[in-house]
């Protein structure tokens, strides 16, 4: 299978290039700097421009572009970059997808799609929530819409909080643990939707090469934590004591009470119903499992 992936030297992009020549498929990296090697192709999205050929042969188009979301409080310039960078290169890469009927795009989105979900349980059968990061995942999913028009089959991965020793939410949180100031945050109640790295880029993998996977997909661990019992868990795995609490107050004091309410103390029981259904073989079931593969 010829992929080309957008998005690709991120933590999940690097992963998901180096399983996919693994496994044997040939791998075109989009880039939108000057391409420095044979296995690159320009395009620039801010321009609504790709170069022409560039998907000529192709068998799949995999969309990881998005700026971080949680590295700064959320103004509306901020709040705008988040958008631009996902719903405009969505909207160009299923353009193209459409132009050279392309017959697979798996486009990434997030678990915040169905924003806080308290304890309720939620698959992807379960409708979009409410606030700026659901509205955000809305339109990114929904630009989309011309690769569907035109035939392709297209996968929306809601991913989840991906656990990687490379970086990602660990590389965040283990200076903090390694010098015993980890805990939880606010009351400790809200979910977690943890998957591995290498969970996330199987799952993809396992989305492109199986033609009975269509439209959203949790990309989201079997076995949902709430933040105290995460809390808990990176803890042990690291051989240090939790107990710190952050009250939300100070959290809002910091990174503004928009960010905070929406992705530290909300939280989504995101069960990953489709991937059950077509027998995805986790690499990491356990919260535990993924943690120790990260930290080990």
């Amino acid at each position: 299978m010829r992929v080309a992936i957008a998005g690709s030297s991120g933590l999940i992009g690097t992963a998901l290039v180096s399983l996919l020549r693994q496994a044997g498929h040939e791998v075109i990296r989009l880039v939108r700097s000057r391409p420095r090697g044979p296995d690159e192709r320009a395009w620039d999205p801010s321009a609504a421009t790709i170069a022409a050929g560039t998907l000529e042969g192709t068998d799949a188009v995999v969309n990881l572009c998005g700026s971080a979301m949680a590295s700064r409080r959320w103004s509306g310039e901020v709040k705008q970059a988040i958008r631009d960078s996902r719903i405009g290169p969505t909207e160009v890469l299923a353009a193209a997808v459409a132009e050279h009927r392309v017959p697979i795009l798996v486009n990434a989105s997030a678990v915040g799609y169905y924003g806080d979900t308290g304890n309720r349980e939620v698959d992807e059968t379960a409708p979009a929530g409410s606030g700026f990061l659901a509205q955000v995942c809305r339109d990114w999913e929904a630009a989309t819409a011309a690769a569907q028009r035109a035939g392709a089959r297209v996968v929306r991965v809601r991913t989840g909080l991906v656990i990687s020793r490379f970086g990602g939410l660990l590389g965040q949180l283990k200076p903090l643990f390694a010098l015993g100031l980890g805990g939880r945050l606010g009351s400790g109640e809200q979910y977690m939707p943890w998957i591995s790295l290498d969970d996330e880029v199987g799952a993809i993998r396992f989305a492109l090469e199986h033609d009975e996977v269509s439209g959203p997909v949790n990309l989201s661990g079997p076995l949902p934590v709430t933040n105290a019992e995460f809390t808990a868990a990176v803890g042990k795995a690291m051989h240090r004591p939790t107990p710190l609490g952050v009250p939300g107050f100070a959290l809002r004091l910091i990174l503004g009470t928009e960010l905070v309410d929406e992705m530290m103390l909300a939280g989504q029981r995101a069960e990953p119903a489709v991937l059950r259904k077509h027998g995805y073989p986790f690499q990491h079931a356990t919260l535990s499992a993924a943690l120790a593969a990260a930290l080990g």
